[in-house]
């Protein structure tokens, strides 16, 4: 089971929330506010779905909840090693 990289979540975010944020400014933003970046509770969670179709696995329900960048992928790539 591979971690979700920020290539990743930027993909995932245009896909499941309609915001285009390039991985580069993902980094620069890693702990910004999701809100700051375009994306509300409503993208995450569209997020997150996508996430739990592409993986196999069962989010928590914490994920949703993430305020930044770095906040979600620590709690996603923690639930997809702990699955591994």
């Amino acid at each position: 089971m591979s971690r979700i990289t920020l290539e990743e979540l930027s993909e995932l975010m245009k896909k499941a929330a309609g915001v285009t944020v390039a991985p580069q400014e993902l980094q620069q933003r890693y702990d910004s506010g999701f809100d700051s970046l375009g994306i509300d509770s409503l993208g995450l969670l569209g997020i997150v779905g996508e996430l739990e179709n592409r993986h196999g696995t069962q989010m928590p329900p914490d994920a949703e909840r993430c305020k930044t960048p770095r906040q979600f992928l620590d709690l996603v790539n923690s639930t997809l090693m702990a699955g591994a």
